[in-house]
């Protein structure tokens, strides 16, 4: 089942929990199916990679793993923290995504 999420791939989120609790990045990359987001600079993990084929690179790589969307808000610039969005519908039936904050348009 795909979730609906109020956030997108380039938003700006800041993660709520955890041990990566008040660092910020942007989305990369959404699984709908799973619920989780893959933020940059967030949960990285190392990789030991040995090369398959000759001409690759092997040794230690560092990784983004994904989180659960539920760890991280959408980061406001104006209220400058974590906040919730709002979605509005306009009259030509459009939908605007808006911070429940400050009521910024985003």
């Amino acid at each position: 089942m795909l979730r609906k999420l109020k956030v997108k791939k380039g938003d700006t989120v800041i993660v709520n929990t955890g041990s990566e609790k008040g660092k910020k990045g942007t989305i990369l990359d959404i699984d709908r199916k799973t619920g989780k987001v893959l933020v940059k600079g967030v949960n990285v993990r190392t990789k030991h990679v040995k090369a398959r084929k000759q001409g690759q690179e092997s040794g230690i790589i560092k990784v983004e793993c994904p989180i659960d969307v539920s760890k991280v808000n959408f980061y406001c610039d104006k209220c400058e923290k974590g906040v919730r969005l709002g979605i509005k519908i306009n009259e030509d039936g459009t939908k605007t995504r808006f911070c429940k904050s400050c009521n910024e348009i985003k």
